[in-house]
């Protein structure tokens, strides 16, 4: 993984306002994801901030919950580009949403390591893409997470959510 390199959100989605992996959240997480050497994962390194503190010295599964889905949601749209043959950040701009999330959390995760998220694309069918993601502390492995994401059109969705379809 070249960690210099920029991340796919800053290639595909500079103005991104997620608050997990927006590049241009002011107060977010920002999330990196990058390829891994072997062509195959997705990787993200996260040092979770003492905000995050779930039981005392433990990170909080709900921003757990939030970094695999971030980081899981970047793994299904860089598949969707390199299946196509376009590098992120071409247009049309390829984007997914969370279709089904399911953790599990096999160990606590201890505050103060950082964290390696590793995900890659299991199965797809048609818009929706099923992905594995483990997160890593240190050399423990302590959530495991086989999601969903569905390919979307995002503009259709905001007008569906404000009933302007």
């Amino acid at each position: 993984m070249t960690e210099q390199a920029p991340s796919l959100q800053q290639l595909a989605a500079p103005d991104g306002t997620c608050y997990g992996c927006g590049c241009s959240h002011p107060s977010g997480l920002h999330v990196q994801s990058h390829w891994d050497d072997d062509g195959v994962h997705l990787l993200c390194r996260h040092s979770p901030d003492p905000t995050f503190i779930g039981w005392p010295g433990l990170v909080y599964g709900g921003l757990l919950a939030m970094l695999v889905d971030c980081h899981s949601n970047w793994t299904a749209m860089a598949h969707h580009y390199r299946a196509e043959g376009r590098e992120p950040g071409s247009l049309p701009r390829i984007d997914c949403v969370t279709g089904q999330l399911s953790l599990t959390y096999l160990k606590p995760t201890p505050m103060g390591v950082e964290l390696l998220l590793k995900a890659r694309v299991e199965g797809e069918v048609g818009r929706k893409s099923r992905v594995i993601c483990e997160v890593w502390a240190g050399d423990v492995l302590t959530v495991t997470a086989d999601s969903v994401f569905v390919r979307v059109d995002t503009e259709k969705l905001k007008r569906q959510a404000h009933g302007d379809a």
